[in-house]
């Protein structure tokens, strides 16, 4: 069987698509997991590093163009198929962080293809180690329209920003979750000459 030991994350918010691809690949010996969208797919990758990612392009939330933006930067070694309908043909879609396309709808045994070529067997699969070693140091914005001190973060798992208010603890370092992908964040505040 061409997936044999082969580990494959499906990411399509369209959970009838989802469901034909798992029967299809799991027949072909693929091990298979899916998410319903970018930030799930981030968190099954979290969990465990897929060898491969068959990936839809337009999804609300997190689309497949920002994932395998992340994906691509993150974890370069998954090899990654990006697919969809607003496309057509064999080419990859310009701008797309993808090692193939696949056309939605067209023959699974394309997709079969596309998915045996990219694979490749007996590749030893990164570890993932999450960052806790040193916090994300940021500055202060200022004060919200509330009054609260508040903070801007990046986050490193999916790249995305958000406002975080921050308490009146003297900790060091601080400790949330991303507002978008619950990736939890180490971060400590810049503290400007010019404040004191």
């Amino acid at each position: 069987m061409p997936g044999l030991n082969v580990s494959l994350l499906i990411v399509d918010d369209e959970a009838l698509v989802r469901m034909c691809l798992v029967r299809i690949l799991i027949e072909s010996g693929y091990a298979v997991r899916t998410a319903s969208d970018g930030f799930s797919a981030l968190a099954e990758i979290r969990e465990d590093i897929p060898d491969l990612i068959l990936s839809d392009l337009n999804m609300p939330g997190m689309s497949g163009f920002e994932l395998l933006s992340v994906v691509r930067r993150r974890f370069p070694s998954i090899r990654v198929v990006a697919m969809s309908s607003a496309y057509s043909g064999p080419e990859l879609p310009l701008g797309v962080a993808a090692d193939a396309f696949y056309e939605k709808g067209t023959s699974p045994a394309s997709l079969l293809r596309i998915l045996e070529d990219i694979a490749r067997p007996g590749r030893s699969r990164p570890v993932f180690r999450p960052r806790l070693l040193a916090p994300i140091w940021i500055p202060t914005n200022g004060r919200n329209i509330s009054g609260d001190s508040y903070v801007t973060i990046s986050c490193p798992e999916c790249l995305r920003a958000f406002s975080q208010v921050l308490d009146k603890s003297a900790a060091a370092t601080l400790e949330t979750s991303c507002a978008w992908c619950h990736f939890p964040i180490n971060y400590a505040i810049v503290h400007s000459a010019l404040a004191a």
